[in-house]
């Protein structure tokens, strides 16, 4: 069994605190990535910039400078600890945020956000690996279910709340409001938090060398079930980001609703939705792997294979409204995202959860950042801009509807995904070197 799996951990309320900060905070990491999504149609007016552009700001320029500084924060945080480098990074990707808020043009809204990018590289691998050290592993899947609520409570908040916001008083004072509390619970974090001690150094075999970044690298990238979760997280990431990044638009473009209604059906309905999907998700797998390892990639293989019906009848469902609630047309479309919403979120807490009983503590913060980077580079920097691109190809042909078959187009990447979980699981097997009766033996005595 790793090593990860070997050391004691007790569980007071300091951890379910400790857990609860990390909640709370990657909620606003995602509420900071997602606001510009429902911002895009009013910055897209005031600097007179295309989709593909859009993609640009939201996708490349993001995705590229958070890959090159992922790696770094997360092999520090293995070294000196999770808490101060996460603390920091919040403090400055919201901080960004913020400044986001005050740009006069293109070019300084694009570096600003590649200030948040820096920023938000010192807080998903140091946060997973921090939870990872809080939870033992027969309860793991559980707390990170509980973390990576983040995505979709962010969409809530950053979409429902953004687009109210942008209505309301404009998309610069979105982008201020919105940023401010990041600073506060970065600092709230340092000063009460009680984080686990600093991970020790590995210590290495007689007639090797010191370890560095570049054996650690090669150890990594030597695990082929790792390899083949990084590429299912990446394929997975792409379509993610891509629907994330666009389907507020798609709501205003197809569905003809208005800024705050397409944020509040998008963040507030899909958001609570997969919200429910998270945290069932981890339960369950919890309570399958106690039974089969192989459940713990088997859970996202089959969440995958049930999106691609959800996700097609979401994009191409003909613009019918179903009902009005209140002044809010729902389109029939929209029942389609919300079991969507549900299913497409079971792919990553399985995927972390796998990842952190693959290597010890002294190195799973640096093998989530290769996770977070494979997800963010390609995720990140093509969703957006594959489909901003695709939109903007298709509208000389189909007009407005161009970005529906643009993010149509992008929905079999869950079967490709789907592929490499299959693939990855007798891999991810023999990492472990537990038969599936071992498995429920060791289980049963945790």
């Amino acid at each position: 069994m790793p090593p990860s799996q070997t050391s004691q951990h007790r569980i007071t309320w300091h951890t379910h605190y400790a857990l609860a900060m990390l909640a709370l905070i990657y909620v606003f990491n995602y509420i900071d990535r997602l606001v510009i999504s429902i911002l895009i149609e009013p910055i897209k007016l005031e600097f007179g910039i295309s989709d593909t552009q859009i993609g640009l700001l939201s996708g490349v320029a993001f995705a590229i400078f958070y890959t090159v500084f992922g790696f770094p924060f997360g092999r520090l945080s293995d070294r000196i600890g999770r808490k101060p480098v996460i603390a920091l990074a919040c403090i400055a990707w919201s901080g960004m945020t913020m400044l986001c808020g005050v740009a006069t043009s293109f070019a300084m809204l694009l570096l600003f956000r590649i200030g948040v990018a820096v920023g938000e590289a010192g807080g998903t691998a140091p946060s997973v690996a921090m939870v990872a050290d809080l939870y033992p592993p027969e309860k793991r899947s559980r707390a990170l279910s509980v973390f990576l609520m983040g995505p979709s409570l962010g969409a809530i908040l950053g979409l429902g709340l953004g687009g109210w916001i942008a209505q309301t008083y404009g998309w610069r004072t979105a982008f201020l409001v919105i940023g401010a509390p990041g600073v506060l619970l970065g600092l709230l974090l340092w000063l009460t938090v009680r984080s686990p001690a600093a991970p020790a150094p590995a210590t290495p075999a007689a007639g090797t060398t010191k370890e560095n970044w570049r054996s650690t690298l090669r150890e990594l990238l030597a695990t082929p079930a790792f390899l083949l979760i990084t590429l299912a997280g990446t394929l997975a990431a792409i379509m993610g980001y891509a629907i994330g990044t666009w389907n507020p638009s798609f709501m205003i473009r197809s569905h003809d609703l208005s800024m705050q209604h397409a944020g509040l059906l998008v963040g507030l309905g899909g958001g609570i939705s997969a919200t429910i999907g998270t945290l069932m998700c981890g339960s369950i797998t919890d309570r399958l792997v106690a039974r089969d390892p192989g459940w713990q990639l088997g859970v996202p293989l089959i969440a995958c294979l049930t999106s691609v019906p959800l996700g097609l009848g979401f994009y191409l469902w003909p613009a019918d409204v179903a009902f009005h609630l209140g002044s809010i047309p729902i389109p029939e479309a929209f029942f389609f995202y919300l079991a969507f919403s549900f299913a497409a979120t079971w792919w990553s807490v399985p995927c972390f959860g796998a990842i952190s009983h693959l290597f010890p503590p002294n190195r799973l913060a640096q093998a989530t950042a290769i996770f977070v980077m494979g997800m963010t580079l390609f995720g990140v920097g093509l969703g957006p801009i594959v489909v901003g691109s695709l939109s903007d190809f298709f509208t000389a042909s189909i007009g407005k509807e161009a970005l529906r078959y643009a993010l149509a187009s992008t929905v079999g990447l869950y079967v490709l995904t789907a592929l490499c979980l299959l693939a990855a699981i007798p891999a991810y097997r023999r990492k472990l070197g537990q038969s599936p009766s071992k498995h429920r033996t060791a289980a049963a005595g945790a």
